[in-house]
């Protein structure tokens, strides 16, 4: 018998959901095709269903043709892209998630004070490329602690910075703290600006670890968030996978294993969860808890040429 356990919570966030529904609500009221700037959410079964059904992804404006209806994804875009999409008269919507266009208008308001910003993020991640195009000032790109050693400003006293959304309080207290050690008069959001879901599924995730002997983390390779999770089992000390789906199951790693956690990344649907479920179970019997954790009930508002689909 091996005792599961489920992550509370675990999979899609409000933003992830309405990025999704939009590309649904706007393939219902136009029609497809509806053209995708780069994948909607990070997770490879969301993007295929999705382009069954009439949508097309592509990596640049230029692959669209003219007059087709456009959907930003919910990672944000740098205003440059805007504006190419605005010569070139596409229709667009924006389902960028508010969390992410809440950041961009933090480091605009920065930008207004005439400071120089500091992005704590990882490089060439989506949301931080779209952000740093969203910033009209010197944007500094901080992955590690050891980079903030490294920072060159023009005016120390004219810094703030500013978080990618899906890293946590706990992924970027160390560097924040190095940031201020350093700039003492640097400038910050408040720590509730932080993404809740990305806080929230870390947590859930360091309460599994206690009590289950592996952690399964459902979602893509691509996905930063899901990465962070498998990594938060490895540095507590327990076996952890970052698996697509069932498929991805190997059978050497129940050896010795009579408990499992199971979570998944903010862009990773329930239905593959329940399809590693059904995976489980060909290792043997198998008997699922939820563990107690938060209840998120945050909704996101659509844009208003989608209210009505």
């Amino acid at each position: 018998m091996i005792r599961v356990v489920l992550a509370q919570p675990r999979g899609f966030c409000a933003g992830v959901e309405r990025a999704i529904e939009i590309v649904e609500r706007a393939l219902k009221k136009y029609g497809p095709p509806i053209y995708v700037r780069h994948e909607i959410v990070h997770n490879r079964h969301v993007v295929e269903d999705l382009r069954t059904r009439g949508a097309v992804f592509v990596d640049e404006l230029d692959e669209i043709p003219a007059g087709s209806m456009t959907v930003f994804s919910a990672h944000g875009v740098a205003k440059r892209v805007e504006e190419a999409a605005a010569e070139r008269g596409l229709p667009v919507i924006d389902a960028t998630c508010p969390l992410v266009a809440k950041v961009h208008n933090e480091g605009r308001r920065y930008a207004r004070q005439d400071r120089e910003i500091v992005l704590v993020g990882h490089a060439g991640h989506a949301e931080v490329e779209g952000t740093i195009g969203q910033v009209p000032a010197k944007v500094h790109l901080v992955q590690t602690v050891e980079d903030v050693d490294l920072l060159t400003v023009k005016d120390p006293d004219k810094l703030a910075y500013i978080t990618q959304t899906t890293l946590s309080v706990d992924d970027t207290r160390g560097i924040i703290q190095a940031l201020i050690k350093r700039f003492p008069t640097i400038v910050g959001p408040d720590v509730r600006d932080i993404c809740y879901a990305t806080q929230n599924r870390q947590q859930a995730v360091r309460d599994l670890a206690s009590a289950v002997d592996m952690i399964l983390v459902v979602g893509s390779r691509n996905s930063s968030n899901s990465n962070r999770l498998r990594e938060i089992g490895q540095e507590l000390g327990k076996p952890s996978y970052l698996i697509d789906d069932a498929d991805a199951l190997r059978a050497e790693w129940f050896t010795g294993i009579t408990s499992v956690g199971v979570t998944a990344g903010a862009s990773a649907p329930e239905t593959l969860v329940q399809g590693v479920l059904a995976g489980l179970r060909q290792f043997g019997d198998i008997e699922i808890s939820t563990q107690d954790g938060v209840a998120e009930d945050v909704r996101f508002r659509f844009p208003a040429q989608l209210v009505d689909a």
